[in-house]
């Protein structure tokens, strides 16, 4: 699998989405903007409480039994209230697609 370019984010929506994807563009633009386009985009519909919420999810990443979805090419994210920098592990973690 490529490296995918950009660094890596979740994001959540207004609509209480959790995303997990690849940006070049800076957290204080899209926020501005209000919508985002992320490459390598998954989802987290279930986050055990080994997580630790949704700062855990860019910190530590998805623990066991947490369910994040298939990866879809690109996703465009609208209503974004946040956008929060994954640490490489945390990145990791939301590439290998736990769903448990």
């Amino acid at each position: 699998m490529a490296k995918a370019s950009g660094r890596a984010v979740v994001i959540t929506t207004a609509k209480r989405g959790v995303f997990f994807g690849y940006t070049d563009e800076s957290s204080a633009d899209i926020i501005k903007r209000g919508t985002a386009t992320i490459t390598k985009a998954r989802m987290c519909t279930y986050w055990s409480a080994a997580t630790k919420g949704v700062l855990g999810l860019a910190g530590i990443g998805p623990q066991s039994g947490s369910r994040v979805g298939p990866r879809v090419p690109d996703l465009t994210c609208e209503s974004i209230t946040g956008v929060v920098t994954c640490s490489p592990e945390a990145a990791k973690l939301w590439e290998s697609g736990p769903w448990a």
